[in-house]
């Protein structure tokens, strides 16, 4: 079972990417980020000739996430738990069965900045760091439940957080970013310690590995990467696990996504 993440910014400008990409890699699961559609907007007929079924969580214009799959979803829900007033489209979950199921979670974690600080030091109530890790803190909460049930499960997608200084071609330009504050990495390593396993550090190790490159000064040219996109795989998952990589070659194709895609394969 193959199942990649990717971030295709965009579903209408991004699509023949997208769709070139699936046709050659040929994922049994793909979950998407970004796809700044609405539900009945979004090209379902796209994928359906591909084989997949399409299920989104769509918004106009902003975030939007979707799982295509190759094998039947089940129990589809769209929403982080925690907060009945949050609108952002932002995380969706489904089951899939292979000889085990397991709970499929596709997350869009929010950017965080600009980070708003108060005079001692601590976000900004209503702010966008603020919101950052207050989402965090629910899909922890949501990582712990799944654990309790003993589900399978894992959580994938663009976490907008750089986990250690080796996860960018120039931390230091990233210091005071909300993607690498100390407290948003603090945050993931709580998610991380629950017991969950990261992949791709699980198969690979070392700097030089990234997951985006900005639009702007060249950065693809120059290799000024870093690494955003991440699975975290509950413990049954990560024993499935044969490899992780990232589709680096992506990012040079024509009308790219600023992200490519991540994936990894499981003996189920």
């Amino acid at each position: 079972m193959k199942i990649a993440t990717f971030n295709i910014n965009g579903i209408k400008a991004r699509h023949p990417a997208l769709c070139d990409w699936l046709d050659e890699a040929q994922p049994d699961i793909a979950i998407l980020q970004e796809i700044k559609k609405v539900d009945e907007a979004f090209p379902h007929e796209l994928f359906e000739d591909r084989g997949y079924t399409v299920e989104t969580h769509g918004q106009k214009s902003f975030n939007g996430v979707a799982i295509l799959s190759k094998i039947p979803l089940e129990d589809v829900t769209r929403g982080l738990p925690g907060d009945d007033g949050d609108a952002q489209a932002r995380y969706i979950e489904a089951t899939v069965v292979g000889r085990e199921a397991i709970r499929i979670c596709g997350l869009y974690l929010p950017n965080g900045n600009p980070v708003e600080l108060d005079s001692d030091g601590q976000p900004v109530a209503g702010g966008k760091y603020a919101y950052k890790l207050g989402w965090m803190e629910r899909l922890q909460a949501r990582a712990q439940a799944l654990l309790d049930s003993e589900t399978p499960f894992l959580m994938a997608g663009d976490y907008n957080i750089i986990p250690q200084a080796e996860d960018a071609k120039s931390p230091e330009k990233w210091r005071d970013d909300a993607l690498f504050r100390p407290e948003s990495r603090a945050a993931f390593r709580r998610i991380a310690n629950l017991g969950l396993t990261e992949a791709f550090r699980a198969c690979h190790q070392g700097p030089g590995h990234y997951s985006f490159w900005d639009y702007q000064a060249g950065a693809w040219n120059r290799d000024e990467g870093i690494r955003i996109d991440h699975f975290l795989l509950s413990p049954r998952v990560a024993d499935l696990m044969t490899d992780c990589q990232i589709d680096r070659d992506i990012r040079g194709r024509d009308k790219p996504s600023d992200h490519v895609p991540v994936w990894i394969t499981l003996d189920n």
